[in-house]
């Protein structure tokens, strides 16, 4: 039984994607999910009638949405694993500390606090753009919203819902 849960707190497919050589291919994907979502953002809201040259717009923020969203998926990991790692402190039945770990939809508890974490990294995604990356770069509240809110939406750290299972 603990080899089971070592095994368990070693090898979540969310906690993967931190370690190298992990890492390098998840900062690629995040790059190029991030830059697409930028460049449809862009033209969906006519982002070209105050900011002239797509180029200098990509240039001027991709590196900071880019960072913010995956210190939001970060702070999203943290949850899950001291959930996972506090779980035995906390009370928390070994088989919903198994749903967050290893398969999510084993369990409805694990489905939820899943949930509940891409939530806090996907709040924390609109929050950076919103309040950091777009402040000076687009100054209308409202579409300077529209434009994280979509971010936030798209780039939600939707591999937290996959089950590791499916990996080993």
């Amino acid at each position: 039984m603990k080899h089971d849960k070592l095994y368990n707190i070693i090898f979540p497919i969310w906690i993967l994607l931190f370690f190298p050589p992990l890492i390098f291919i998840t900062l690629i994907g995040n790059f190029i999910i991030d830059s697409l979502v930028m460049l449809a953002c862009f033209f969906i809201y006519k982002l070209s009638d105050t900011h002239n040259d797509l180029k200098i717009f990509y240039k001027n923020n991709i590196l900071k949405v880019w960072m913010y969203g995956f210190l939001a998926d970060i702070m999203g990991t943290v949850i899950l694993f001291a959930i996972g790692t506090l779980g035995d402190f906390l009370g928390l039945p070994y088989e919903l500390i198994s749903a967050i770990y290893f398969d999510p939809f084993s369990h409805l508890g694990g489905v939820i606090i899943i949930i509940f974490a891409m939530l806090v990294a996907s709040y924390f995604i609109y929050l950076f753009n919103y309040r950091i990356v777009f402040q000076k770069q687009i100054l209308d509240e409202q579409l300077r919203f529209k434009v994280s809110l979509t971010i936030a939406i798209v780039t939600i750290p939707w591999t937290f819902l996959l089950p590791s299972k499916w990996f080993y």
